[in-house]
């Protein structure tokens, strides 16, 4: 599923929304959660699963073409962790 495939199924619940607005609405949805996530926030979904940051810390890594030695600076990442009702939803059987 595609954004735009998750606007068009939001539309089609929330028909007397124009798409505009409905775009709008999950835009700032997202837009919110990468701002929190900028912040170390931690991002609870009650049944679907916690969002977060981690950071990996500076390590020396190999160049691959040259196979010479590369300092690796640390880095932030985001990291999804999904939620047992989530992860039983998916797993059941219909």
């Amino acid at each position: 599923m595609t954004k735009r495939d998750l606007i068009a199924k939001v539309q089609d619940i929330l028909k007397e929304y124009p798409r505009k607005d409905v775009a709008r609405a999950v835009e700032i949805v997202f837009d919110s959660m990468v701002e929190a996530m900028k912040k170390d926030d931690r991002i609870e979904i009650r049944g679907f699963g916690n969002f977060t940051v981690r950071t990996r810390e500076p390590r020396r890594g190999r160049n691959p073409m040259t196979g010479a030695s590369v300092d690796v600076p640390p880095r932030r990442f985001p990291f999804f962790k999904v939620g047992k009702e989530l992860k039983e939803r998916v797993d059941r059987k219909e």
